[in-house]
C-alpha cells in the first residue's frame, strides 16, 4: 500500500463520492478526493435540495387561498419576490457544502478543488498538473443535462442553469416527461408563471403506474398547467423583446420568455479518460460495473449516477457504502436496487415503491386496490383535489408488490411502506394494521374490496 500516494482516490465530491471517502478514510485508509466545482453534488448543489426548497416555496400559493376556507383572512393579496427566494436558497446551499467540506476534514480526506481525470489504472492527474497514484480509483462524477441539438438550443437552460435565473420568467415551456420536468412545472405554476410542459411522448412520468401517471397529470392540469404531448421543440430563436419563439416539430409555434429543457441527465464520463484507461462504457456511456460497483479495470470502480443503475441520491450513497465494505473492510457487498421508495415532489406529489400493475401483470395474476378521495385539508377550502391510494398485491402469494401514493405527504408516507413492502407484507398485514384516524395514510390499511376486473 505504501508505494501508492493514496489508497483510495475518488473524483467526485457528491453524495456517493463523498460518503465514500469519509467511510474509506475512518478505516484508516489514505483518501484522496477532487471535485471542480461545489461539494455536494447535483443533489445539494443543483437538484434534489435547492429544487425541494422552490416547491416548499410555490405551494404558499395555494396555503394562502386555503386558509381563507378555515377562518382566516390576508387583506391583501400576498405578492413574492424571485430574488429573495434564489438568495435563501443559496445561503442554505452554501450552509450544507460547508458540512460536506468539514466532514472530509474531519475523517482526515485530502479534498483537491480542481478537476481530475483518470491518466491509468492506478493514476489521476488533475487540472493543477499534480498527478497522484493509487491503489484504489472511485469514479463517482454523477450525471449531466442532455440538450438537443437543434438550432438556437444555446437559448435554453437545464437543471443546471435554472435554480439562477436573474428573475422570474412571466412564460415558462418546461420540454420533457419525468421528474424534474413535472415537478419544475409545478414550482413555476404555483409561482404564477404562465406554464407549458411539451413532451414528445402521449403521458408523462413514463415507468409510473398507469394509474399515478394520469392522476398526477389530471390534478396539474387542474392547477392551470398546459400540456402538449407529441410536440418537443425543433428551432428557438430570439427575439427583439427578449423573448422567444419556439417552432415545435408538429409545426406548431409559440411565444415564451423562457424554455427549460429537462430531458434527462447523462452519465459524466466525457473527457475523464476512462475508456483511454481500458474501463468499458455502456453505449450511454455510463461506467460498466459488476455487482460490487468494479469495472472492468479491477482497480476502478464507480458509484452513482455515472453508472447504468439507479440514479437516486440515497442509492448513490448506499453503492458508496457498499464500496467501502467490499473494498476496505472485507466483507463484499452488493447494493440493493429492488424495491427502493421515491418521491416525485410533483404538486400533488407523489409516493411510490414496487411494482407498477402493469409491470406486476406480466409477472403474475394480481388485485387491485385502489381508492380516490377528497383529503380532508381540502373539505374546507373547497380545492377541487383528489388523492389517489393505490396497492397491487399478487393474487396467489398476497404480498402487496407495489403502493402508489398521489397527494399532500406522499413522500413521508411512503418512506414508512416501503419498509413494509420491503419485508414483504402482505395484503392481510396491512389489513390487520389499526388505521390512525383521521389522516389519509389510514386509507392504506382500510382498502378492503380489490377493483373489478374490465
Amino acid at each position: 500500500m505504501a508505494d501508492y500516494d493514496f489508497d483510495l482516490f475518488v473524483i467526485g465530491g457528491g453524495s456517493g463520492g463523498v460518503r465514500a471517502a469519509r467511510m474509506a478514510a475512518l478505516t484508516g485508509a489514505r483518501v484522496g478526493l477532487a471535485e471542480e466545482f461545489r461539494y455536494g453534488g447535483t443533489c445539494v448543489i443543483r437538484g434534489c435540495v435547492p429544487k425541494k426548497l422552490m416547491v416548499y416555496a410555490s405551494a404558499f400559493s395555494e396555503a394562502f387561498e386555503d386558509a381563507e376556507g378555515f377562518g382566516w383572512s390576508v387583506p391583501q393579496k400576498p405578492t413574492f419576490d424571485w430574488t429573495s427566494l434564489i438568495a435563501a436558497k443559496d445561503a442554505e446551499i452554501t450552509r450544507l457544502e460547508g458540512i460536506y467540506r468539514a466532514n472530509l476534514d474531519r475523517t482526515g480526506v485530502h479534498s483537491f478543488s480542481a478537476r481530475a481525470t483518470v491518466a491509468s489504472a492506478h493514476e489521476v492527474r488533475l487540472a493543477t498538473g499534480e498527478t497522484f497514484s493509487a491503489r484504489t480509483i472511485l469514479i463517482a462524477t454523477g450525471g449531466w443535462p442532455f440538450m438537443p441539438d437543434i438550432p438556437g438550443i444555446e437559448h435554453a437552460v437545464s437543471s443546471n442553469e435554472v435554480f439562477n435565473l436573474p428573475a422570474q420568467p412571466r412564460r415558462v415551456l418546461i420540454v420533457g416527461g419525468g421528474y424534474v420536468a413535472c415537478e419544475f412545472a409545478g414550482i413555476f405554476n404555483g409561482l404564477g408563471s404562465e406554464v407549458t410542459l411539451a413532451y414528445r411522448r402521449d403521458l408523462v412520468l413514463r415507468g409510473f403506474d398507469m394509474d399515478l401517471r394520469t392522476h398526477t397529470s389530471a390534478e396539474m392540469a387542474k392547477k392551470g398547467i398546459a400540456f402538449r404531448y407529441g410536440a418537443e421543440p425543433a428551432r428557438i430563436e430570439r427575439l427583439e423583446s427578449g423573448a422567444f419563439a419556439v417552432e415545435m416539430g408538429d409545426g406548431r409555434h409559440l411565444e415564451t420568455d423562457l424554455v427549460f429543457f429537462a430531458t434527462g441527465r447523462v452519465p459524466n464520463t466525457k473527457g475523464l479518460g476512462l475508456e483511454e484507461a481500458g474501463v468499458a462504457l455502456t453505449p450511454g456511456g455510463a461506467v460498466q460495473v459488476d455487482a460490487y460497483s468494479q469495472s472492468t479495470v479491477p482497480s476502478i470502480y464507480a458509484v452513482g449516477d455515472v453508472t447504468d443503475r439507479l440514479a437516486l441520491t440515497p442509492v448513490a450513497i448506499r453503492e458508496g457504502m457498499a464500496f467501502v465494505d467490499t473494498v476496505f473492510r472485507g466483507t463484499p457487498v452488493s447494493p440493493d436496487h429492488d424495491l427502493v421508495p421515491t418521491a416525485v415532489f410533483t404538486q400533488p406529489e407523489i409516493g411510490t415503491v414496487g411494482l407498477s400493475e402493469e409491470d406486476a401483470r406480466a409477472l403474475e395474476p394480481v388485485e387491485i386496490y385502489r381508492s380516490t378521495f377528497r383529503a380532508m385539508m381540502h373539505t374546507l377550502s373547497g380545492r377541487d383535489e383528489r388523492m389517489l391510494m393505490k396497492l397491487v398485491v399478487g393474487k396467489e402469494s398476497r404480498r402487496v408488490l407495489g403502493c402508489h401514493i398521489v397527494g399532500h405527504g406522499a413522500g413521508e408516507m411512503i418512506q414508512l411502506a416501503g419498509v413494509a413492502v420491503k419485508m414483504g407484507a402482505t395484503k392481510e398485514d396491512f389489513d390487520r394494521t389499526c388505521a390512525v384516524h383521521p389522516t389519509a395514510a389510514e386509507e392504506l390499511v382500510t382498502m378492503r374490496e380489490p377493483v373489478a376486473e374490465t
